[in-house]
């Protein structure tokens, strides 16, 4: 059997973080492997605190797994700590890992910000040249870029400004525009849109599903083309699944 590993936040929900990850390599056929680089307290509304793994554990957990299972593929989502960053590009590099996915997550879906000072600009410069495929939404994709991203315009400005960081794809997640949502796939040769219109409500966890179906996919073999759209359409069914156990955004059905 294939394996994916997922080096992620844990979210008390089940809806996003690791806990989500595991759900999507399970539902593609993938056995899951995960690491917490961070736990939370939060529930469907919001984020109250975060706690960073402590960081000798943190490699200890990467030492023990990385030494008896290698995972076909891997993802990073919220990492939260500069040495997190630092950790796991060492830990690709020795043990020859491939088909890495970024998730550069910076905010939660409630505005809690995910990451120390400093990560972002690590993440870009570790992580990035190393990764197969990068996921930013649109916020994210404006953060690295300094842009003002409003259109599909603005869009492939920002995807070819994130190809010169070093990543082999872009895929810039346009679920923050008003009428529809629109993810944008770059190689550096070629563009590639999938538009689907918007379902109303708010949902937990989207870009990590999305992040983990094309971990999946690349585990099992796919190009990156391909798991860009069978993750696509994998987030679109679990969205309109979704459905409600607490007071707060939708958690979709994974």
């Amino acid at each position: 059997m294939k394996s994916a590993l997922t080096i992620a936040g844990s979210d008390p929900t089940g809806g996003a973080g690791f806990q989500a990850d595991l759900k999507v390599f399970r539902a593609f056929g993938v056995h899951g492997l995960s690491i917490p680089a961070a736990l939370t307290a939060q529930n469907t509304s919001g984020i109250g605190r975060i706690f960073p793994v402590e960081r000798d554990f943190f490699r200890m957990q990467m030492d023990e797994l990385l030494g008896d299972i290698q995972p076909d593929a891997l993802k990073t989502g919220m990492l939260y700590s500069v040495w997190a960053v630092e950790v796991i590009a060492e830990k690709i590099k020795e043990c020859s890992l491939t088909n890495l996915v970024v998730d550069p997550v910076t905010v939660s879906s409630s505005g809690t910000s995910l990451v120390e000072e400093g990560t972002l600009d690590r993440l870009r410069d570790k992580l990035f040249p190393m990764a197969r495929v990068i996921t930013p939404n649109i916020y994210e994709a404006s953060v690295f870029t300094g842009m003002n991203i409003e259109d599909e315009k603005d869009m492939k400005e920002a995807a070819l400004k994130l190809k010169k960081m070093g990543p082999e794809v872009v895929v810039v997640t346009g679920g923050h525009l008003e009428r529809f949502t629109l993810d944008l796939y770059y190689d550096g040769n070629d563009f590639h849109a999938l538009e689907t219109s918007r379902i109303p409500g708010e949902y937990h966890g989207t870009g990590c599903a999305f992040s983990a179906a094309i971990t999946a996919c690349l585990a099992s073999g796919h190009d990156p083309l391909e798991s860009f759209r069978k993750a696509k359409e994998f987030v679109t069914e679990a969205i309109r699944k979704a459905y409600h156990l607490g007071r707060g955004m939708g958690l979709l059905y994974l």
